[in-house]
């Protein structure tokens, strides 16, 4: 929950991120508060747990209220990357931000090829970028080897994501030049 909160603040991509990982999460312990409780929340400090099964609790209503039990995202999460499809189109379409546009394009056959390949191509390019990201970060949990070309792909799209993620904080500041 702090996590979560910080990294909202502080890093958007991370924390879409993470909220993926922490449906996943309340997945593996079947969308049951309780096994969420005995699992997870008793682990913390006594004085966060309260908040802890409050938040979790929620995340398990919404989830089912979403349909999202199984497979799918939270619609605050699919609100993210909707935001940053807003963002990207944005910047792509100014001329202010080169830099912006050649980590896009340097990303772009990567994109293509993942789009190709999961067969997703009604969904945004960025669901992909981050279903990619997160496919990897799974395979590194699981201390699975990760190929050259894969390891090339997500560097690019780290990088373009990355990019993403800093032009969103500077939007929420108010400090992004005109779009």
């Amino acid at each position: 929950m702090k996590v979560a909160q910080k990294l909202k603040e502080e890093n958007i991509a991370e924390y879409l991120i993470y909220m993926w990982q922490v449906e996943d999460l309340i997945r593996a312990n079947g969308c049951d508060i309780d096994r969420m409780c005995s699992n997870i929340v008793s682990r913390y400090p006594e004085e966060e747990r309260a908040a802890l099964k409050e938040w979790y609790g929620n995340l398990i209503e919404m989830m089912r209220a979403e349909g999202v039990t199984e497979k799918g995202h939270l619609q605050i999460n699919r609100n993210v990357i909707l935001n940053l499809t807003d963002l990207h189109a944005a910047l792509l379409s100014s001329t202010k931000y080169p830099f912006y546009n050649a980590a896009y394009f340097k990303a772009l056959p990567f994109i293509v090829e993942l789009r190709q390949k999961n067969g997703k191509t009604d969904e945004p390019e960025l669901e992909s970028c981050f279903e990619a990201l997160y496919g990897v970060l799974l395979l590194k949990l699981q201390k699975r080897e990760i190929s050259q070309g894969t390891a090339r792909a997500i560097e690019a799209i780290s990088s373009f994501l990355s990019m993403l993620a800093a032009y969103y904080a500077k939007e929420r500041k108010g400090e992004l030049e005109d779009l």
